[in-house]
């Protein structure tokens, strides 16, 4: 057995029951550090576990592929959900095991933010630049939905020096390619951990540092209008 599972954005208490049975039950439990130190109160005693970071999660995945064509049952712990950033990761595990995997999705840092903000993923788009290979046509989308007049959640990309792409680096691209500085924006940090929040302007942001552990919200300039009935008169 080998299942990939989401553990959250951070606090131990947003994690899955399924997520944790699942844990509690493994021989293997891999992942990156910050990850695994999440979960690490559920890890059997007796169980192994496989750290790694992104220098070395090709060879480290191999090893966890062989533990799980070997028998033993493997977990493979992502942080947040699955399927918000994690999807290239999830790829690289199938890789390795020459197979499909299970996957449980868990709760994203996006849905924490969207509670806190209270905004409506219907009204919402998500985007994630926390990823490999290409992220231009992540970045055009981006000024798309805020030209749809949509709210845009969206993921940073904190990497080297030559690929970061953090809330200042957003806001500039988006100022350059015609969107108004007025769009209020909030930024939070550490969501369910130490958090930490900033809100102000499209303009104002191109001057803050944030860390890596961030996530962004661009408002729309203008809300939808409800649609549920009026109230009566």
């Amino acid at each position: 057995m080998i299942v990939c599972i989401g553990a959250g954005p951070g606090d131990l208490g947003y994690l899955p029951q399924r997520s944790a049975e699942l844990i509690q039950q493994a021989e293997v439990v891999a992942g990156f550090d910050a990850v695994v130190k999440v979960v690490h109160s559920l890890i059997p005693a007796g169980a192994e576990v496989v750290r790694m970071n992104y220098r070395d999660q090709t060879d480290k995945l191999a090893q966890v592929a062989a533990a799980h064509h070997a028998g033993r049952r493997c977990v493979v712990v992502f942080m947040g959900d699955i399927h918000f950033s994690g999807f290239q990761y999830l790829e690289r595990v199938e890789r390795a095991c020459g197979h499909r995997v299970e996957a449980v999705p868990g709760i994203s840092s996006a849905q924490i933010l969207a509670s806190r903000a209270r905004v409506c993923f219907d009204e919402t788009t998500f985007i994630t630049f926390h990823r490999r290979g290409d992220l231009e046509p992540f970045k055009r989308h981006l000024v798309n939905v805020l030209k749809d007049r949509r709210n845009a959640i969206v993921i940073p990309c904190p990497w080297d020096a030559a690929r970061s792409f953090m809330p200042r680096h957003i806001a500039a691209y988006l100022l350059a390619q015609g969107v108004t500085a007025a769009h209020p924006v909030e930024v939070w940090e550490n969501l369910t951990g130490d958090e930490a929040e900033w809100r102000g302007e499209l303009g104002e942001c191109v001057d803050r540092d944030f860390s890596d552990m961030s996530i962004m919200l661009i408002r729309s300039l203008c809300d939808m209008p409800s649609q549920i009935e009026p109230v009566a008169a």
